[in-house]
């Protein structure tokens, strides 16, 4: 048999035994990203703050309380009415004060605005978690890709160095001339330079996969083959932009900056609203050295209060009017903002749509091509053995049969990449898609 006729088997073969017993699959390496990448603890650790940061409103609710001491000491003089009094003496103190917010309308905003604040965190972590998927499935099936592409290029080379040879028995029996060594001797050269660009390219890939998931010498496992790509579904780009504009975390996050504005707006009216307080006091001052009314007696006076403050603001110099309008035009420009995060997620997803649907389609003619290809080769070295076809024939048919297979293993690789973008676009890529295409892969 040729070499061209067992290419794929060849491929295939040096696939699975260059993949070691320690191959990680995509889900192994994007668990071991959850537990490195800084992006995605960032914003684990910025929900964290907001949840205390809203407990932290919370306290505009609840009751306070505080405790007082001191000790002064005083020196009274007093002249008229004579006789003169000369007293000094000390006054030690401490109370117990508490309070309890009954009326205070801007606390209450401050509370819901926090647990807001909670959402916008919440939604910013499910942006970071789909975004880290998406990155360390393109950093993945880049290594892929380029181990497929170095895999084809020394199949190419084996191949030209045949053909080289060949040529070169032909010549030396007088069957071709010396242009058919040349010309295979050119295109063997030039293959050595791809392999040598083709090195290069997975060494960086692979680096760029160690420092993504915090593994060093990480081995992706291959598709398993023949491999069966997922269809999109549902069949319906507006089904997929509806989504998009209802859960994609960017919405999400717009939508919550709208409604905290409306608070502010809310919050500030309360500008002119009066603010009711229960407050609740026990003090005691005690003077060991007695007061200038009586001087020389130990006194000690209890204060026990209870009371209802209120609080009722006329007039701010117009501070309160001016925030109103300064509220208002900011919701106004949040409303925009959701309006414009709207749009641009509607055209994302439509071109991620698109651009699956036509993945999908290059694979579909990328197979038939290879096919083509195949045959198209193995006429033409045929036709070199009868006479009727030049070396260059052959060797072109080649490279063209190589280009076809490394096209055909990148646009795989696409429609994968393509069917998660998809659902990041529409906010709603998970694990779960994650391990549906990990389930492709070449099982250890």
């Amino acid at each position: 048999m040729t070499p061209f006729r067992l290419l794929t088997l060849t491929l295939a073969l040096t696939t699975a035994l260059c993949t070691p017993a320690q191959a990680q699959s995509l889900s192994q390496l994007v668990e071991a990203a959850r537990g490195y990448d800084t992006v995605w603890q960032a914003a684990k650790l910025q929900l964290d703050a907001a949840s205390s940061r809203a407990e932290q409103a919370r306290a505009g609710l609840l009751p306070s309380a505080g405790l007082t001491a001191g000790v002064s000491r005083a020196n009274t003089e007093v002249i008229r009415p004579r006789p003169k009094v000369d007293f000094n003496g000390n006054t030690q103190n401490v109370g117990l004060n508490a309070s309890q917010p009954l009326y205070r309308p801007a606390n209450r905003i401050n509370f819901q605005q926090g647990q807001r604040g909670i959402d916008v965190a919440r939604a910013q972590l499910d942006a970071a978690t789909q975004d880290l998927l998406v990155r360390v499935s393109q950093a993945y099936f880049d290594v892929l890709a380029a181990q497929d592409t170095l895999s084809v290029v020394q199949a190419q080379k084996t191949a030209v160095s045949e053909q080289l040879a060949f040529a070169k028995r032909n010549f030396e029996v007088g069957t071709s001339t010396v242009t058919d060594s040349r010309e295979a001797q050119a295109r063997y050269d030039l293959v050595i330079a791809q392999e040598i660009a083709a090195e290069n390219d997975l060494r960086v890939k692979k680096l760029a996969l160690d420092q993504l998931v915090g593994i060093t010498g990480t081995q992706p496992q291959p598709l398993a083959q023949p491999v069966q790509l997922p269809t999109v579904q549902p069949d319906d780009v507006n089904t997929w932009v509806q989504t998009a504009q209802d859960q994609q975390p960017g919405v999400r996050q717009a939508q919550i900056a709208l409604d905290i504005a409306r608070l502010e707006t809310q919050k500030a009216g309360t500008g002119h609203l009066p603010t009711v307080d229960l407050q609740a006091g026990y003090n005691i001052a005690r003077n060991p050295s007695g007061t200038v009314t009586t001087p020389g007696m130990n006194s000690r006076t209890n204060n026990a209060s209870v009371g209802v403050a209120l609080n009722l603001p006329l007039f701010a110099g117009f501070a309160v009017q001016n925030r109103i309008k300064e509220t208002l035009a900011l919701e106004e420009k949040a409303q925009a903002d959701l309006e414009t995060t709207r749009r641009n997620v509607a055209q994302a997803t439509r071109a991620a749509f698109f651009g699956v649907q036509s993945g999908q389609g290059q694979v579909r003619a990328l197979e038939a091509a290879e096919a083509s290809s195949q045959s198209a080769l193995d006429a033409n070295k045929l036709g070199y053995q009868v006479g009727v076809r030049i070396n260059i024939d052959v060797l072109n048919a080649q490279s063209q049969l190589f280009q076809t297979k490394r096209d055909l293993a990148q646009a795989r690789y696409n429609v994968l990449l393509g069917t998660l973008r998809l659902r990041q676009a529409a906010g709603t890529l998970t694990e779960e898609d994650v391990a549906a295409i990990n389930r492709l892969l070449l099982q250890p």
